[in-house]
């Protein structure tokens, strides 16, 4: 059981465990599933209640699409461990101080770049970070993914799963409709601003 501490841990945290992680080799006998870059987006679209029909068969050509993207990409690295949930709420600080990565549901073998979208594509196309944030967890990391030729792919797979993963919430509250109204209206248009709320 871990006993967080009294601050929360930052994106340059963030960055420096997943330098570290990544720079890890498997034990022999250690296999790992790859990445799924999609997850579980097809069921929630097949299951999802309080959406439209446009909105499903919308999505499932944007899933279509995007899977044809991806297997035109060629990733620059070499595969290794990757969390899969990147992101700083998967982030703790102990009482000691000690910054600890949880949730390894989605531990993997594949491509570095499947991290790090999370964070970039969170400050890129949604501006949650501020610069600095974003520069420190860059800096810490030794790489910031924006420049590669292959991030408006993963980007635009990052926020089409997170579309997808708030819509299953969408009979839950007003709020979360409204939400999910405001990212459905911005995917089908690929230069507007993205408006998102966290949640």
């Amino acid at each position: 059981m871990i006993e967080e501490g009294d601050r929360e841990p930052t994106y340059a945290e963030l960055g420096a465990v997943l330098r570290d992680l990544h720079s890890l080799r498997l034990p022999a006998g250690l296999h790992l599933p790859p990445f799924s870059p999609f997850g579980r987006s097809d069921l929630r679209i097949d299951a999802a209640a309080g959406i439209s029909e446009d909105d499903r068969q919308f999505l499932r050509k944007r899933g279509r699409e995007l899977r044809d993207r991806l297997a035109d990409l060629r990733f620059e690295s070499v595969k290794g461990p990757v969390h899969g949930d990147a992101h700083v709420q998967n982030l703790m600080v102990d009482k000691r101080g000690q910054v600890i990565l949880i949730d390894f549901e989605c531990f993997c073998y594949d491509h570095p770049e499947w991290d790090l979208m999370v964070t970039a594509t969170e400050h890129d196309s949604l501006g949650w970070q501020s610069p600095e944030q974003y520069a420190g967890f860059a800096g810490a990391y030794g790489r910031d993914l924006r420049p590669w030729s292959g991030f408006p792919t993963l980007r635009a797979i990052q926020e089409f799963k997170m579309t997808t993963w708030l819509m299953q919430n969408v009979t839950e509250s007003a709020e979360v409709a409204e939400e999910y109204a405001r990212r459905i209206a911005s995917l089908r248009d690929d230069d507007a601003p993205r408006n998102w709320h966290p949640g």
